[in-house]
């Protein structure tokens, strides 16, 4: 069934999918958003990718470099941002929604899966999937596989390595002094854990100026197949999809 189907990834700085730039999947020039809000730098890399635009690398670079050689991720969301206002470190979240019901589209297993990605991916993903508009958000500060802060700059588009937007977890020395005065802790894992304690995340602020690099991957949602594969688990997921982008 999902070989019936083609994936296009678009992006913008709002819901309104006409006012969406398309993606160029795979690519090393980021997509550039700006709005009153933010400005952002955007690659998105697929593994085996056969969507839109037509004639896209089917790989990226990316995929293999460490520790995603490994891993076997299956893609990656990388964005560099600056703000153009402060946002509390409990008010900034990362995730999924919907504007339609999806509680009649859920498959058989579902509570078993969401509690597997929690325990993978991400353990303060939180929300409500009955909800008139779903919804699943966890703190992007405790979210994002890596979090990379540099001290006052500007997002300049331009890519930085030939697999686009990469980033390690720490910062430059600005970024590295700031983590230290926010105790925020040099590991990723460590990092996560972290901001999963509400208090840790009021005490921080996303600062208006400063520049954040993040990257979200796993090897478990297979845009190829369209399915979710977890350990002892996999989810087909156009068998259960009602026509909604995933956003």
């Amino acid at each position: 069934m999902a070989h019936n189907y083609i994936l296009q990834v678009t992006a913008g700085s709002e819901y309104d999918i006409t006012k969406h730039q398309i993606v160029s999947v795979n690519h090393a020039k980021p997509t550039t958003i700006h709005s009153e809000l933010i400005s952002v730098d955007l690659n998105v890399r697929i593994q085996s990718y056969r969507g839109l635009p037509q004639n896209s690398p089917n790989s990226s670079p990316y995929f293999e470099l460490p520790p995603h050689d490994k891993n076997k991720d299956q893609y990656s969301i990388a964005f560099k941002f600056t703000l153009k206002e402060n946002i509390n470190g409990n008010d900034l979240v990362f995730g999924n929604d919907f504007d339609h019901p999806i509680r009649d589209r859920l498959p058989p297993g579902f509570s078993t899966a969401f509690k597997i990605v929690k325990w993978l991916v991400d353990p303060g993903l939180d929300g409500d999937v009955y909800a008139e508009k779903p919804y699943l958000y966890g703190p992007a500060a405790s979210s994002v596989n890596t979090l990379h802060i540099c001290g006052n700059g500007k997002v300049d588009g331009q890519p930085e390595h030939d697999a686009g937007l990469v980033f390690t977890e720490g910062g430059d020395e600005d970024g590295v002094e700031l983590r230290k005065e926010k105790g925020i802790p040099e590991s990723e894992a460590a990092r996560k854990k972290h901001f999963l304690n509400e208090e840790n995340r009021k005490e921080w602020d996303w600062e208006a100026g400063k520049i954040y690099g993040c990257d979200f991957f796993n090897p478990y949602l297979d845009f190829n197949d369209f399915a979710l594969r977890l350990p002892g688990f996999t989810l087909p997921i156009m068998k259960y999809w009602d026509g909604q982008g995933l956003r």
